[in-house]
């Protein structure tokens, strides 16, 4: 059974190329499969057949029509894997911007996970089925940093349990527009969007979330911020900050892009992670500064 998604063109979004814009929206699906969904009349724009150029406007309405997928074997990919830290329980590794952490439709090559099981040779724990062995907690692909991949079912419950709990520290650095204030919580519940899926929303009917945050550095309309999470909900920190009016730079679905910076997506990264090991309950933490395009947009701000 195809899964038929649904977008309203925003205002941020104008002038984007359909297959870009479509993309942007859907993290799951890559660029190049939607161009296969074009070409299949599978994508559709104000109920008109579209070429992959096309360039959208606002309160265009963009359609399409995912096709159901068999799962296949997810197969071991020379992929390099930047290992932080690694015992015989757990790996703390770091993901470039621009990489999906686990296969999904359209995307089943050149993941995190594909590498992981090339390193580890399968040896990753099962609990989150045969897409996502090993990962027991995510970022999104646009977001560089530090991740906790679970070499068997024993670690990947112990880490999980820490995460229900709220003690895994995690912090992260993002560069927001606008002055944000000195610190700051954001406790606003999280759900889905309720006209597009792939998007989340403020919503009092949905699930908790808390986000803490604190500003490093200003410059002349933006700030760079450490984020602490207290809970772990999908898209949370760029939702909050977007809805305290300080959308994350480089933003697309959250109204954070700008031109002039270059930006691939948002400028997010997990630079701190904090656990518990399996082995023996001893607390250890990983730090990981942030990669060089972020680095050089606070250079360019700086001189601003």
């Amino acid at each position: 059974m195809s899964e038929k998604l649904k977008f309203i063109v925003s205002d941020e979004s104008e002038g984007m190329r359909i297959d870009s814009y479509l993309a942007s929206l859907c993290p799951d699906l890559s660029r190049s499969y939607i161009k296969k969904l074009i070409d299949e009349d599978l994508v559709i724009l104000n109920n008109s057949s579209v070429k992959p150029s096309l360039k959208v406007s606002e309160g265009d309405i963009a359609e399409i029509d995912v096709p159901e997928l068999k799962i296949p074997d997810i197969l071991p990919e020379n992929i390099k894997i930047d290992v932080r830290y690694e015992d015989n329980d757990i790996l703390i590794v770091y993901k470039p911007q621009n990489m999906v952490v686990h296969p999904a439709p359209g995307n089943y090559t050149g993941t995190l996970v594909n590498g992981l099981i090339n390193y580890l040779d399968g040896k990753l724990s099962g609990i989150n089925g045969v897409l996502r062995p090993g990962i027991v907690h995510r970022i999104d692909k646009d977001t560089s940093g530090l991740l906790v991949v679970c070499k068997n079912d024993i670690a990947h419950r112990f880490v999980a349990e820490q995460l229900k709990e709220h003690s895994v520290t995690r912090r992260y650095l993002a560069i927001c527009c606008g002055n944000t204030d000195d610190e700051g919580t954001i406790d606003k519940p999280l759900a889905r969007n309720k006209t597009d899926r792939k998007k989340m929303a403020i919503d009092p009917m949905g699930k908790n979330a808390v986000t803490h945050y604190k500003t490093l550095e200003r410059f002349k309309g933006y700030s760079l911020i450490e984020c602490r999470l207290e809970t772990g909900r999908t898209h949370q920190i760029r939702v909050h900050m977007a809805s305290a009016g300080h959308p994350i730079l480089g933003d697309e679905v959250y109204g954070g892009y700008r031109k002039g910076f270059g930006t691939v997506g948002q400028t997010l990264h997990a630079w701190i992670i904090g656990l518990k090991r399996p082995s023996d309950g001893q607390y250890i933490e990983v730090r990981d500064e942030p990669p060089e395009y972020f680095r050089n947009i606070l250079d360019k701000l700086r001189i601003q």
